[in-house]
């Protein structure tokens, strides 16, 4: 299965529960809302519509990093040992102008560490949430660091959806240390001079994990550098760390180039034109955020012109770093980033290396030989350079074996690695050095199909090397994980080496290193593998090296393994090569729903992907309840090829009909294995690829609910939800309507038209035929309208029937209270009973962008609200229009009913039968 998300929806603004509120800041907000201010009337029109930014490969280097504007940038790195962390909850938080500027206009080394990965987010691209969407989400976040030059790293702690205080996010995260611990892992393993927070931990940051992050960020600056917090860490080898200084976004107002002098420390120019990027920093930032699709940013810009990006200094382990009016020029004022400086930081402890300085200063003189000659003699720059690698490389062989105590050696070592990184790098630029990395099997047809490996399989791989004039390729190798083998094979060419691969029988599969057993509830990630924490993703397995030398100096150069195959369109992509089970198995639809009325046996489906051939030796069965039944009981499976995908199907009888929730679970016995996983290929062609993981097992909701008979429903689809697979399950006679048919189609073969979420963000045809939707509840039909989260273009389209006016209000505590207010209306009554019972067991949140005002057409039919506030009536309205019902739902059954929830799905049923009481008298039993 392959989840490519990559449906185009009209313009709108970012994510709107990842905003702060009224007086705050937010990196798109800085750059993007002078753009959309004007966009937000008009975002009906259809050539506003979101698409991903200009297409560049994922696995290539971008091209402002490579060729001459790639080697000056790198060039700027190398005389800098300054580092920076930013620390934001969401991905799309972060300050991307700020990180372009400091990074790819100064040269620092920085890290971006997202706690959570938005999986508990709105999804704007497609119908998928909770886990797959963080794995697209984190493969946005890595496609838009690629633009601000950062590495990326996360925390544990998952989104579990919109949160109004920062008490209910460490409620869900289970305090404070299991965020912390993981941040103090990151400032630890990283060492950066200087914090900066995007959040500062109060209410003007706005969401509850938006607080969280500013408040943590505070703790982890100090609790980093406490030898009695997390000393398992120190055990591992990670000494305390103090950062010299923390700094906090989020000081100065709302959508403002404008800041009170007293408000903050530092003001950068984020506006700057760099005329290798061709465009400012902050422009070239948004053209990275615009990987963001499922936030919505694929329709975003910036002009160019003056943007400022504004930081307070929140605390400091140094002395008073600010002039006379409270500022610094930058970041780093008051600390010694130059090279010779490591040497400084030592202090007394320098004594034991006294070779350090002199080497330290010959580095510096070498990257300034090294910069001079670029200008006009590459191949004087490149000498520089792979003299600066191999000196750089001796040095850390001398402090490795130094008696320097563990956290100076660390310390040290980390900022030679990265010199070590980056003069390599440079070199590598500067001498033309470039590898292609394939493995030797045919290009598949589409992304899914693209070859993968399997534990215990053999294949081929070929290293090809092109390097500029007098660089000689002296050793080509093929690195692989333990237990796999890599034997060259072939005459030895000049700049090609061929390879046979064999994986190892026990290899990992390329998966998620964690996982929730519950995504809908748990708000912890669990690591299965702690020797990726807070990385975004486990590394390639397969990589080659090889070994140049020029002018008699060595250097190295290094790329992935990849595979290819084809885009839609016919172009050639590329991705990394992944380790898969041989077998890929999943129960379709992983979540179902049936109802206690249902006669006779319901009917599973378990899609089989093989990506090697059989020959009918594997062996499929089901594991079910106690006491339930499956015709036929097991199935022979076999594969003619690699790649092949099959379904098949059973019937299962339950014991007995009892609401409840069951699980159904698929098994796959294969040459004395068994085999119970299925994986969905999560790419996009403007992203990289990776594999979402789950376990082969259906979950099964058993409902009491009752269904009226002859009751025709159309649901158009927005932006995506699976409502109406549900919907199907329990009996509804439901078709999908699409949007483009509205205007032709003949709505009076309906009884009920629901309109999925965001169909008017999502759907110009909503819009367009928006009357004839009117029309027809006037003329005795009923009409759902779920939630739209482009607040002003709702309210501006005037879609109501009558005046009404959405808002963002919600309800995010998913346990809240619900009061019933119109207890007589037959909404709560037909088909089915409702009661406050059916309010129990929700997931997530209660609901999102209610109606915040409404004439007396309309009528309130619940009222809930999260702690601390007032009672929220618009989540459920209810008017009569001519002969028929309008209904505005802005309670989240787009994540109830996937789940089963009973009393959503009761209380959904009973919606699409309003105004069909003497209609359809016949509910079924």
């Amino acid at each position: 299965m392959r989840l490519t998300f990559d449906k185009t929806n009209p313009l709108g603004m970012t994510e709107s529960d990842r905003w702060p509120k009224a007086g705050s800041r937010g990196f798109s907000s800085r750059v993007a809302r002078r753009a959309l201010g004007f966009l937000f009337a008009l975002a009906l029109v259809p050539a506003l519509a979101q698409n991903p930014a200009d297409k560049v490969s994922p696995v290539n280097p971008l091209p402002q990093d490579t060729g001459a504007a790639g080697l000056n940038e790198m060039l700027l790195r190398l005389p800098t040992t300054a580092r920076l962390l930013h620390i934001t909850a969401h991905p799309d938080d972060e300050d991307g102008g700020m990180l372009t500027l400091e990074s790819r206009g100064r040269g620092v080394t920085a890290e971006l560490l997202t706690l959570n990965r938005g999986e508990g987010g709105q999804n704007k691209v497609g119908s998928n949430l909770f886990d797959v969407l963080g794995v697209l989400r984190t493969l946005e976040l890595t496609a838009s660091d690629r633009y601000y030059r950062v590495e990326q790293r996360f925390t544990r702690v998952a989104d579990f959806g919109f949160s109004k205080t920062a008490d209910e996010t460490f409620q869900k995260w289970q305090g404070h240390d299991i965020a912390l611990a993981d941040m103090v892992r990151v400032i630890r393993t990283f060492r950066p001079d200087v914090i900066v927070s995007r959040f500062g931990g109060t209410d003007r940051d706005g969401h509850g994990n938006h607080q969280a992050s500013g408040i943590l960020s505070g703790e982890a600056f100090r609790a980093a550098a406490d030898p009695n917090r997390f000393p398992e860490q120190i055990a591992e080898g990670l000494p305390p760390w103090q950062a010299k200084k923390l700094y906090i976004d989020n000081v100065c107002p709302f959508r403002s180039n404008e800041c009170p002098a007293k408000d903050y420390t530092v003001k950068l120019s984020t506006g700057e034109m760099n005329p290798a990027l061709g465009m400012t920093y902050v422009q070239f930032a948004m053209q990275g955020l615009k990987r963001q699709l499922s936030q919505g940013a694929g329709g975003w810009s910036v002009d160019a012109g003056p943007h400022y990006a504004f930081y307070r200094l929140l605390d400091s382990a140094l002395p008073s770093t600010t002039d006379g009016d409270g500022h610094e020029k930058d970041f780093f004022d008051g600390i010694d980033t130059t090279l010779p400086g490591l040497a400084t930081r030592l202090g007394d402890e320098g004594k034991k290396v006294p070779f350090l300085k002199p080497a330290l200063v010959n580095l510096d003189n070498v990257a300034a030989h090294a910069r001079a000659a670029a200008a006009h003699d590459l191949n004087l720059a490149v000498n520089a350079l792979l003299t600066g690698f191999q000196s750089t490389n001796a040095l850390i062989a001398q402090i490795e074996t130094s008696s320097l105590s563990a956290g100076g050696r660390n310390a040290l070592l980390a900022e030679l690695i990265t010199k070590q990184a980056q003069f390599e790098a440079a070199a590598n630029l500067a001498a033309g050095i470039q590898l292609e990395v394939d493995a030797d099997v045919p290009i598949a047809s589409d992304a899914e199909d693209a070859f993968m490996a399997v534990p215990g399989q053999t294949f081929g791989a070929t290293v090809r090397v092109t390097a500029g004039a007098g660089a000689v390729v002296k050793r080509i190798e093929l690195d692989v994980p333990p237990g796999w083998t890599a034997k060259q094979v072939g005459a030895p060419e000049t700049g090609l080496a061929r390879f046979q691969v064999t994986v190892s029988p026990e290899a990992q599969y390329t998966k998620p290193y964690w996982h929730r057993a519950e995504p809908e509830i748990d708000a912890i990630n669990t690591v299965d593998d702690t020797n990726y924490a807070t990385l975004p993703f486990p590394p390639a397995p397969v990589e080659a090296h090889v070994i140049y030398a020029l002018n008699e100096r060595e250097g190295i150069a290094r790329r992935v393994l990849m595979v290819r195959y084809k885009e839609p369109d016919g172009t050639e992509s590329k991705r990394p090569l992944a380790v898969a089970p041989p077998f890929s198995i999943a129960l379709e639809p992983g979540n179902a729903a049936i109802s206690t009325s249902h006669p006779g046996n319901t009917e599973i489906t378990v899609g089989l992907r093989s990506n090697i051939a059989t020959s009918g030796e594997a062996q499929l069965r089901l594991e079910l309840p106690k006491a339930w039944s499956a015709e036929p009981s097991g199935q022979k499976v076999g594969f003619d090829h690699p790649g092949e995908s099959k379904n098949f199907n059973f019937q299962i009888r339950p014991a007995d009909l009892r609401e409840g929730h069951y699980q159904v679970k698929a098994r796959l016995d294969y040459r004395g294995k068994s085999y119970d996983l299925g994986y969905s290929v999560v790419t996009r062609s403007d992203l990289d690829t990776f594999y979402y993981y789950q376990p082969a097992i259906q979950r099964l909701s058993i409902v009491d609910v009752k269904v009226l008979k002859n009751l025709k429903v159309a649901y158009i689809m927005g932006a995506g939800d699976d409502i109406p697979t549900i919907l199907k399950q329990v009996g509804v006679d439901v078709s999908l309507v699409p949007a483009e048919k509205l205007r032709t189609e003949d709505l009076s073969r309906y009884g009920t038209i629901v309109l999925g979420i965001r169909a008017y963000d999502t759907e110009k045809d909503v819009a367009t035929n928006n009357k004839k939707l009117l029309d027809y509840v006037s003329d005795g039909g009923t009409l759902i309208v779920q939630y739209n989260a482009s607040v002003s273009d709702f309210n501006s389209g005037h879609f109501t029937p009558y005046p009404a006016q959405l808002s963002r209000a919600r309800v995010s505590v998913e346990e809240a209270p619900v009061d019933i207010l119109a207890p007589d209306d037959s909404v709560f009554h037909y088909p089915n009973q409702i009661t406050p019972k059916d309010f129990e067991g929700w997931v997530q949140e209660r609901g999102l962008y209610f109606m915040d005002q409404w004439d007396e057409h309309f009528k309130a039919l619940l009222a809930c609200h999260d702690p601390g506030e007032g009672p929220q009536k618009g989540g459920l309205l209810r008017a009569r229009y001519g002969k028929g019902t309008y209904i505005y739902a802005g309670y989240a059954f787009f994540r109830q009913l996937p789940v089963g929830v009973p009393g959503a799905i009761r209380l959904y049923v009973n919606l699409l039968s309003a105004g069909h009481d003497q209609d359809f008298l016949g509910a079924r039993p």
